[in-house]
């Protein structure tokens, strides 16, 4: 069948209620699947996690600097031009 996507069988996108109800899950169910998959998570050691935040932090002020340069810079000359 052409309209069939893959890894669905016809029952279940006919969109009969028996279906949809086998398809939903526990809160029980839910709340395990997401602690199994956040023990999968490779979580950052300390030092990186510091170094990550130095990194985002200093982009973030460099940024900072070169946007309020140019809006001083702008300001300056446009009351220069029509001021």
């Amino acid at each position: 069948m052409a309209t069939q996507t893959r890894g669905q069988s016809a029952e279940r996108r006919s969109g009969s209620g028996a279906a949809a109800k086998q398809d939903r899950t526990s809160p029980a169910l839910f709340l395990r699947q997401v602690v199994a998959e956040l023990r999968k998570v490779i979580w950052p050691t300390r030092n990186e996690l510091v170094t990550y935040t130095a990194v985002a932090l200093a982009f973030i002020i460099f940024m900072t600097v070169i946007v309020t340069s140019l809006d001083y810079g702008f300001t300056k000359l446009f009351f220069w031009v029509f001021g």
